[in-house]
């Protein structure tokens, strides 16, 4: 099954939405990060994951197909991130599906955990992904991977705001990507306008009231090597929320689901059969 929709999230803003493999599997719905798209998910989609379950891979506001308001309100309201997940849940029918959060994914998805609680929802799988987004937390749970590369990141020069994204992806990797791969993920990562990306780190969040009410069962997946989410965060998740396990990955950085696909399909797969029953 390959399946694309639009879906209004909150405030009625259009979502791209893609779903892919076995429409009557367990659903897993993949919440990218931070100036990425629905692609970064291809090793998920396009892997033995897609026989057994319903992956859905939403493009976030903002980011690849999706609408994308320049204006930061659009990004920096909480409960806009919380319902664009209901939204998604909601029109496509998913029962108790597994959160997957990359990342800035992580912020979602504690953002619809907020809001909406855990009881339509199985599991979550958090990925090197973020809980906390402030000033104290760069250095100590958020690494020079991002914050030495945000400026030009957000410049609207436009020959600066390529090469800092160059940057960073080279920093969020320490599995070098083939070329293909490469290529694809900084030309989905120019998707999105330096104003996005600025208006997305203007949020001041600390999830651990959250972590803590978690009640589903959460894998916590790092890579040791990470040098833009710190493992330090993920200790933080691991602190706070009294159902999660962790897996270390011993030679990646910041996405272990690409750099070490196999495994991470696999671990992925065992947590959401043992969440659903």
């Amino acid at each position: 099954m390959h399946k694309r929709h639009t879906i209004a999230g909150g405030g009625g803003l259009a979502l791209n939405v893609m779903e892919w493999g076995n429409p009557d599997g367990p659903p897993l719905l993949l919440i990218h990060g931070w100036s990425q798209s629905h692609l970064c998910w291809e090793a998920q989609y396009t892997s033995e994951l897609a026989r057994e379950f319903h992956l859905v891979t939403p493009d976030n506001r903002g980011h690849g197909l999706s609408a994308a308001p320049t204006a930061a309100a659009a990004y920096t309201d909480s409960r806009l991130w919380a319902d664009d997940v209901h939204a998604v849940i909601e029109q496509l029918g998913l029962v108790r599906p597994v959160l997957a959060g990359w990342s800035y994914g992580g912020l979602i998805v504690t953002d619809y955990l907020r809001v909406h609680g855990d009881d339509r929802i199985a599991g979550i799988n958090f990925i090197g992904a973020a809980v906390r987004l402030n000033q104290a937390a760069f250095g100590h749970l958020i690494g020079p991977g991002f914050h030495e590369v945000f400026e030009r990141a957000v410049s609207l020069d436009l020959g600066e705001s390529v090469d800092a994204m160059r940057e960073f992806i080279d920093r969020c990797f320490a599995v070098k990507l083939s070329r293909r791969t490469y290529e694809r993920t900084l030309c989905s990562n120019m998707t999105v306008r330096p104003e996005v990306r600025a208006a997305l780190a203007q949020r001041d969040l600390a999830a651990d009231d959250v972590l803590a009410a978690i009640e589903v069962p959460v894998l916590v997946t790092h890579g040791h090597k990470d040098q833009t989410v710190l493992p330090a965060m993920s200790e933080l998740i691991l602190a706070q929320c009294r159902t999660a396990t962790a897996s270390w990955y011993a030679d990646s950085a910041h996405g272990p689901f690409l750099e070490e696909a196999g495994r991470f399909n696999h671990e992925l797969a065992a947590f959401a059969r043992a969440a659903q029953v």
